[in-house]
């Protein structure tokens, strides 16, 4: 995306014989195509399998619904996700954080990637599910993230097909079968106990059983997809953000300071008021600097004039985050980890979109937030992390997330305030400019 930004400007298209993928780079195309969902409809999964399949009804989920379809069904599951509910959280989040530090061992190493994961997975699993279906709630997330990331990759293998595309899509299919009878195992438990609960998954068999309401399809597919975006993308962000105050010491240093104050003891806000609190800066630069979704797609739902190019129906354009995110124009110094720009910016909901933007806004986001406000202040008075020296940090975008690939290894010890960042390896260099280490940037470039 970046060579076509710089080659072509902020609208580039990829050609093959008569297919095309579409790329918009700018805030201006960001609203149009966002703000318009009749016009550009989502398509987070281009490969749905064959009608009856197990593929099928797993991909029948909010992020490929349109229309009317996707109102009433958003509505549907909304309720727990909104801002006046997810406080009620606080307490489940804090002790299955607490759970995941007692188990770290001061002087030890561990990799933080895979530990956000795992944490998220229950924490996702407790609101979404309900404690009492831990089990088979964590076995789901772990066969979610292959299951969405070979989706995504035979997704490109359809537009331009190998050799191996067919043999690798049956493996699709099997896995979908498997994910499928684990999702209806949870369900039937869920009914099997009696009593429905409070939790995402007891709102959703009611609706279920209410005529008119959630069919046997968006069930698997509501359950499917909400749990794989709530986890995937909260344990990223969680991550980046973490390896990013390891290596910005001063930045530590100022959010110490305020942990130390006892502010953030208390379930917090989405977002802070006004300009917000350090915490609040934090999040906000980390999700600017390294977002979790880096990309999304749309495709037209008719023939159309997007600036220069003329587009038949259904081709699949593609906005992104990252991109958005990286621009000199909106944000100076765009690889910089800096906090305190949120004291003198505000950019509109198409400059900064960590969650989207338009009306398929994530409903997902004030959870999220809360979320990531409660954990990191437990992690952080708890424990100094340190980036393992010489470790290799190399982020790739995998089924459109920014994965730190091979890990994010760190070195753990009791919290002293003795900060410092340590030299590391890989295309992090040429993502964000890390402070004293501006010769191994330029020499990964």
């Amino acid at each position: 995306m970046r060579e076509l930004h710089r080659d072509h400007g902020d609208l580039a298209a990829l050609r093959e014989s008569e297919q095309q993928l579409v790329f918009i780079f700018n805030p201006q195309l960001n609203h149009q195509v966002l703000s318009d969902s009749k016009l550009f409809q989502s398509r987070f999964f281009a490969l749905r399998g064959p009608k009856k399949s197990a593929l099928r009804r797993l991909t029948c989920g909010l992020l490929t619904m349109n229309g009317d379809e996707h109102k009433q069904q958003r509505r549907l599951v909304a309720a727990p996700f909104e801002k006046r509910a997810v406080g009620i959280y606080h307490e489940s989040i804090a002790s299955l954080t607490d759970e995941m530090l007692d188990a770290w061992q001061p002087g030890g190493t561990l990799d933080l990637a895979q530990e956000m994961t795992v944490l998220m997975r229950r924490v996702t699993s407790s609101i979404l599910f309900g404690m009492d279906q831990m089990e088979i709630a964590l076995e789901i997330g772990e066969m979610l993230d292959p299951w969405v990331e070979v989706n995504h990759q035979l997704s490109l293998g359809a537009f331009l097909p190998t050799e191996d595309f067919m043999p690798r899509y049956e493996g699709l299919l099997a896995l979908a079968e498997r994910l499928e009878s684990r999702i209806l195992d949870l369900i039937r438990v869920r009914r099997e106990a009696g009593q429905l609960g409070s939790d995402l998954l007891s709102q959703l068999i009611r609706g279920h059983d209410v005529a008119g309401g959630i069919s046997n399809e968006q069930l698997v597919g509501h359950v499917a997809v909400l749990f794989g975006a709530a986890h995937m993308t909260s344990a990223l962000t969680l991550g980046w953000t973490l390896f990013l105050l390891a290596q910005h010491p001063d930045v530590m240093r100022s959010l110490f300071r305020e942990l130390l104050t006892g502010v953030h003891d208390q379930p917090l806000p989405a977002f802070d008021s006004g300009k917000g609190s350090v915490l609040d800066r934090v999040l906000r630069e980390s999700m600017r600097l390294l977002p979790a979704s880096s990309y999304s797609q749309r495709s037209n739902s008719a023939p159309m004039q997007l600036g220069s190019l003329l587009l038949p129906r259904n081709t699949v354009i593609i906005f992104s985050q990252f991109m958005t995110h990286h621009r000199p124009d909106l944000f100076p110094n765009p690889e910089t980890f800096d906090p305190d720009r949120w004291l003198t910016i505000n950019p509109s909901p198409y400059e900064y979109l960590p969650f989207g933007a338009g009306p398929r806004l994530c409903l997902g986001a004030p959870l999220a937030l809360v979320t990531m406000k409660t954990i990191l202040p437990r992690i952080l008075r708890r424990y100094r992390l340190s980036v393992t020296a010489g470790a290799e940090i190399t982020g790739r975008v995998v089924s459109t997330m920014l994965n730190p690939i091979g890990g994010l290894p760190m070195e753990v010890a009791r919290q002293d305030g003795r900060f410092a960042a340590a030299p590391v390896q890989g295309n992090i260099h040429s993502l964000v400019e890390l402070p004293g280490f501006s010769h191994a940037r330029r020499a990964a470039a």
